[in-house]
């Protein structure tokens, strides 16, 4: 049996212990994809393809992840160290999908990917690079539903003294402008100059059909 094909994609977070993910080919034949390249403390190394343990929540016997603290059906509350410890004293939470079953072919399947993925490190750093792992499209953006593949939010042009927001729908072009302008935005809606004057009223201004109020006049 050889490895025919190592495919390579690097992830961009040099913070990140996942280096990146691989697909292996073998014997130009046979695919297994996923596998990861991680930073371990004794330097990088290819995990194979897993998934998460489960168990069932013995009240509903729905299954849940073993780390899950409450049942995702009913609620009841779960030990959260209840799964299986290994020889390490670590809690086995993942089963491998594909894995080797002897040393020799793991130390073969993780020389060639490391060696690969040195080799892809190289080749990202050249102009027109283009990854040839098969992600199935997960990376592009969807496409719009038959009503929304016409608009287009484009800023066509801005005022300074007013901010607008212009949408597009197929050959028109439609603008939306903010309530306030920008000096008006930072100011507060009343202020004592907005408002008038106060009226000052006298006796004689409140007339009723022409004539002054002469209530009180008589009064010493």
């Amino acid at each position: 049996m050889e490895i025919s094909e190592v495919r390579i994609k690097l992830m961009n977070d040099p913070h990140e212990r996942l280096l990146a993910f691989c697909s292996i080919t073998f014997d130009v034949s046979f695919v297994i994809r996923d596998l990861k390249i991680i930073q371990g403390a004794k330097g990088a190394f290819v995990a194979m393809p897993s998934r998460k343990l489960m168990d069932r929540c013995p009240k509903c016997h729905t299954k849940n992840h073993l780390r899950a603290s409450f049942c995702n059906q009913c609620g009841i509350r779960l030990d959260e160290n209840r799964a299986d410890k290994d020889d390490a004293g670590r809690a086995r939470l993942y089963a491998d999908i594909a894995h080797p079953i002897n040393s020799e072919c793991r130390e073969l399947i993780q020389e060639e990917v490391l060696k690969a993925y040195q080799e892809e490190k190289v080749s990202a750093q050249q102009d027109g690079y283009i990854c040839r792992y098969d992600d199935f499209g997960e990376e592009d953006f969807a496409r719009l539903g038959p009503y929304e593949e016409d608009y287009e939010e484009a800023p066509v042009s801005q005022s300074p003294a007013a901010e607008s927001t212009h949408i597009r729908k197929g050959s028109q072009v439609f603008r939306i402008d903010s309530g306030e302008s920008g000096s008006d935005r930072s100011r507060p809606h009343h202020t004592a100059d907005d408002q008038p004057a106060p009226k000052k009223v006298t006796s004689n201004d409140n007339e009723a059909g022409g004539k002054g109020d002469t209530f009180g006049s008589g009064i010493v």
